[in-house]
């Protein structure tokens, strides 16, 4: 059951199915990256090495979203013509790119790792926010206590105050450790999370409960 103010644990390819039609006004969501993550303590990401769920998610995503709303996603760069496609083939537009610098490196291979990124999409045509962000925004390390890819606040609480209406339902389909939807809590937004691994569901609701 689709309930405001709660993060249910499941799929969200069948869950979403159970929330009505532009129901959302805000979708803010970090999904798998298709890159098979482990960290530097043996930590995983649940369908990070597939992307069947990639495309049906982001159709559901554009289904609840309310007309001319806004979604930003976070991707993994090496899958980004994937990403794409499923933005697509989903109905959003794309309407901006997020740069996330770190003053750390994640990894070195090629190059050192340095910064993060996340699609503008559009549902729609939204209007353009009273008051605009650049486009890079400097991430603040978590720590990767709660979760293996863990976001910080500090980047997500401009997003959810720039993209959402202050009395619409922010929704995060791969909410992990639920920081998308505390920020929007913090912000006095509605929200709804879906997170399918257990341990990070249970660390995102009592993060929420014990949150003001």
């Amino acid at each position: 059951m689709f309930a405001i103010n709660s993060i249910r644990r499941g799929d969200c390819l069948e869950v979403l199915p159970e929330v009505p039609s532009r129901s959302v006004n805000f979708v803010l969501t970090d999904p798998p990256y298709i890159v098979r993550y482990r960290s530097r303590d043996g930590r995983t990401v649940m369908n990070d090495d597939n992307d069947a769920w990639l495309a049906p998610a982001f159709a559901e995503m554009y289904r609840v979203l309310e007309r001319d709303s806004y979604c930003v996603s976070f991707y993994g760069w090496p899958h980004a013509d994937r990403f794409l496609q499923a933005f697509k083939s989903a109905g959003f537009k794309l309407l901006g790119h997020f740069v996330f610098p770190k003053i750390y490196t994640s990894t070195t291979r090629y190059v050192r790792y340095q910064h993060e990124c996340a699609f503008l999409l559009g549902k729609g045509f939204p209007a353009r926010p009273s008051e605009t962000i650049g486009d890079v925004i400097d991430w603040t390390y978590s720590g990767n206590k709660l979760h293996p890819t863990q976001k910080p606040l500090s980047v997500l609480l401009p997003l959810v105050e720039t993209f959402s209406r202050h009395n619409g339902i922010v929704l995060d389909p791969f909410a992990g450790s639920g920081s998308s939807l505390l920020a929007a809590k913090q912000l006095g937004r509605k929200y709804f999370g879906i997170e399918m691994n257990a341990e990070y569901h249970e660390i995102a609701s009592k993060r929420l409960d014990s949150s003001p």
